[in-house]
């Protein structure tokens, strides 16, 4: 085996180098088989550099926080001098243990002052001007009246004509954490409220973030259970994290960085990282990174279960107790014989392979040995800390991916114990905060997440079995309004944006598109009336937290200044509706926002006794309480009778009999296939496809990025500066391509084209690119995208069960510009 040394491009300026030794292995992929990595002095660092924190005596120092969709929730501390946030500083409460620990925000949160006073700040309702096209950026400013009047009436025409279906609540997530201000779940939003006091409307289910690996966890474990908590590693003998990035998508002490970190230079336990790229994660905690070609997870799992099974590794007694399908003593009746895991493993299934490491091996890139070797070490841990982050299962077989490692974790018979898992994302303790906001949707129609846009252009001749329909068999009519509240899947989220911009410029399908935000977003630009939001430093709400290992917290984030420019509240905007369509007194109960900021603190008061009242928390700014590790399962795996699964069988089903039923029934595009097992599946553009494509070879994914939480802070100078969008590249690759870094290159497939420099290094696997997601769609004359959105690249195709976004299958080229 032949190996070269390469040094890796330098990251972001810092003096950190890292010698990686790629090894070439069966099937054209590669391995690491060694690191040597040493700390450097980051220059500028020091005492002598320290800045000054505290504020001038006159200014007013008032409590706000950061509420985007990272996963974590900062409480920062507003400097306000004449009405104008001055500076912005960090949570000065607690410490640096675990539980108890201070808040700090990240970078993005730390520059969150950019966004507030963003040049792309909306200023003034406005509608698209008559006879142009939506994303023309040819806007006439309109009254607030103007605005509400025009929606009211358009609603109430297209619930008369259509019904309630027509309308429908696209999926955004710019402002989390909020009970008012909040715009995901659509149920909790106060568009909802709004709607569902005039009858509802279009549901969706699941979400951009995790509708695979959801959909997979319902017919698995019955329902999302999550794995447990990161600061119960310290219970763990080993931690394996498929495609699971903390450092870089939980940042903050809000997050989950802080508590990876601190339990691993506390308790030192040997993690795997399990993930095409060289991630921070793999780069700050990880002992052995394995770089398996995207969408090939379930083949790596099936060598790790062969390793086992045949060396007697897994933990029988477990699967035999509470599993469902791992081998033929325990399948469902009505099953004909060689169906079960062990079976599919071993070559005894229909298929007839049996699922050795050479076999995956030629499928995920990884050497044999070192397959081997993984199997070894997963089998003879005990117990095992599995989890996977939602890169995995962001494939056109994301829900198999996901339900392997699921069975992975079985396999361990860690489910349900400290120091184990359940294979799905970290949970965490939480605070079991009331949201007397909430109200309920008289629609019971819903479509998957991902699916709008098909829901837009042909909804009547969409199926139960064929589309993923719920509750009914087909749709009534298409989507005729659309609302987007705090969000960018309008277009920049979603898949294939030329054409999903094209399908928008259509107003004859979809009549009206409704965006609230307070930026001028790529989804922004094609909407017919923009309403623009506050930020949540204009306005008061009470914010529940992130994901922090074992600590609960709150915070009272207040009004810091005034509304800017003509701008209100998504409150005031929703209550001036309900008044025109007659239902004001029920959308608001007769409430302020500020009315309902003390309800929810005073109902919470009821679960957790010894929160602050309103009064003393808002003094506070935040509040929090060290809890307990959060195990997965634990009832179940002590009693599994008194505490059945919501499964079919009541356990963990690694087989599952309703999958199997409707394997025979869903209508599925050609290629897509349904399994009742976790089996690997060759998919569309998938990892065996590139191997074949002479004329888009590179696999495509998209990372989760520093610089911006999604799109949120994608045009923040500050972030821009820090982070600029690159595509990252092999050195392998590159080499053929004569490409060297910085180089300008060309991203491209037959969906579209991006332009942005490449970053050469060898911590993305060959084979494949990877093009951070969340940049904001810019296309030039020619139709370039020169922002570098990966959804230039990605498709429609969604995945087969849970029919969400398969967008990290994509196939594409990259050539010098």
């Amino acid at each position: 085996m032949e190996t070269k040394d390469v040094e890796p491009a330098v990251d972001g300026g810092v003096s950190r180098r890292s010698v990686l030794k790629w090894s070439a292995a069966v099937g054209g992929g590669a391995a690491l088989v060694g690191t040597g990595v040493y700390a450097g002095v980051l220059p500028g660092i020091g005492s002598e550099n320290a800045v000054a924190l505290s504020p001038a005596a006159e200014d007013k120092i008032v409590w706000s926080s950061c509420n985007v969709n990272c996963g974590s929730r900062c409480p920062l501390r507003m400097v306000v001098k004449d009405g104008q946030i001055t500076r912005v500083l960090p949570d000065d409460t607690g410490d640096d243990a675990i539980g108890t620990q201070q808040i700090r925000a990240c970078v993005r949160g730390r520059s969150i002052r950019h966004r507030i006073y963003n040049p792309d700040r909306l200023k003034s309702p406005m509608r698209r001007r008559p006879g142009t096209k939506r994303g023309a950026g040819q806007w006439d400013e309109i009254t607030w009246e103007e605005a509400f009047d025009e929606i009211a009436a358009t609603m109430t025409r297209l619930i008369r004509d259509h019904g309630n279906e027509s309308i429908y609540l696209n999926y955004g997530t710019g402002t989390l954490g909020g009970t008012i201000t909040r715009s995901w779940p659509p149920i909790d939003t106060p568009v909802a409220r709004l709607m569902n006091c005039v009858g509802g409307y279009l549901n969706h289910y699941g979400d951009y973030s995790s509708a695979q690996i959801a959909g997979a966890a319902g017919y698995h474990y019955g329902g999302w259970i999550g794995s447990n908590s990161f600061d119960d590693v310290k219970n763990s003998q080993l931690q394996v994290m498929f495609g699971n990035n903390p450092l870089e998508t939980r940042m903050s002490g809000g997050g989950e960085t802080f508590v990876t970190q601190q339990t691993k230079k506390l308790y030192n336990v040997r993690t795997i990282v399990i993930d095409p790229r060289y991630s921070e994660t793999a780069q700050g905690i990880g002992d052995l990174w394995i770089a398996p070609k995207p969408g090939t997870d379930a083949a790596l799992v099936a060598a790790i279960a062969h390793v086992m099974i045949s060396q007697n590794l897994q933990d029988q007694d477990f699967l035999d107790t509470y599993c469902q399908g791992f081998d033929e003593d325990h399948m469902p009746d009505g099953v004909p014989p060689g169906n079960s895991y062990r079976s599919y493993i071993m070559g005894l299934g229909p298929d007839g392979i049996e699922k050795t490491p050479k076999w995956a091996s030629a499928i995920t890139g990884v050497p044999t040995s070192t397959l081997i070797q993984l199997g070894r070490e997963i089998g003879q841990a005990r117990p095992v800390h599995i989890t996977q982050g939602w890169g995995p299962q962001r494939h056109a077989n994301g829900e198999n991916q996901a339900r392997a490692i699921f069975t992975l974790a079985a396999m361990t018979g860690s489910v349900g114990v400290p120091g184990g898992g359940t294979g799905e994302r970290e949970g965490s303790f939480g605070l079991p905060m009331a949201n007397p906001f909430v109200s309920e949707n008289p629609v019971e129609t819903a479509i998957s997440v991902f699916s709008w846009t098909d829901a837009i252009e042909h909804g009547p001749e969409m199926t139960a079995l064929r589309d993923g329909v719920r509750g009914k068999d087909k749709l009534d009519t298409g989507i005729k309004m659309v609302w987007q509240y705090a969000g960018n899947a309008l277009t920049n989220q979603h898949g294939d944006i030329n054409r999903t911009v094209a399908l928008l410029e259509d107003d004859s399908l979809c009549e009206m598109i409704v965006v609230i935000d307070n930026q001028m977003t790529v989804s922004a630009r094609y909407a017919d009336i923009l309403l623009p939001d506050v930020s949540n430093a204009e306005q008061l709400d009470v914010i529940q937290q992130g994901s922090a290992g074992n600590m609960g917290y709150a915070i009272v984030a207040d009004q810091a200044i005034e509304p800017l420019y003509n701008c209100k509240t998504i409150y005031e905007m929703m209550t001036e509706i309900a008044r025109r369509l007659g239902v004001e007194r029920e959308f608001t109960e007769g409430k302020t926002q500020e009315d309902w900021v003390r309800q929810v603190i005073d109902e919470s008061r009821a679960e957790i006794p010894d929160l602050p009242s309103f009064e003393d928390l808002r003094e506070m700014g935040v509040w929090k309480v060290k809890g307990e590790s959060y195990i997965g399962l634990a009832d179940f795996r002590g009693d599994p009778v008194a505490n059945p699964l919501g499964t079919e069988s009541g356990k963990i089903e690694i087989f599952s009999k309703p999958l199997w039923e409707i394997s025979k029934t869903w209508e599925l595009p050609e290629g897509d296939r349904i399994t009742a097992l976790p089996e690997h599946l060759s998919t569309w553009e998938g990892a065996e496809e590139a191997r074949t494509n002479d004329a888009f070879p590179l696999q495509v994914i998209g990372h989760h990025f520093k610089q911006r939480t999604h799109s949120t802070y994608g045009n923040v100078d500050w972030m821009k500066e820090a982070h600029p969008q690159v595509v990252w590249i092999n050195p392998m690759d590159a080499e053929v391509r004569g490409v060297v870094n910085d180089d300008l290159v060309e991203v491209f497939n037959d969906r579209g084209r991006l332009r942005l420099p490449a970053r050469v290094t060898p911590r993305i696997a060959p084979g494949v690119l990877s093009v951070p997601q969340g940049a904001w769609f810019k296309p030039d004359a020619d139709g370039v995208d020169m922002g570098g959105s990966v959804n230039t690249l990605t498709s429609w195709h969604p995945s087969p069960i849970a029919k969400g976004n398969a967008q990290h299958t994509t196939l594409a080229q990259l050539r010098k510009a």
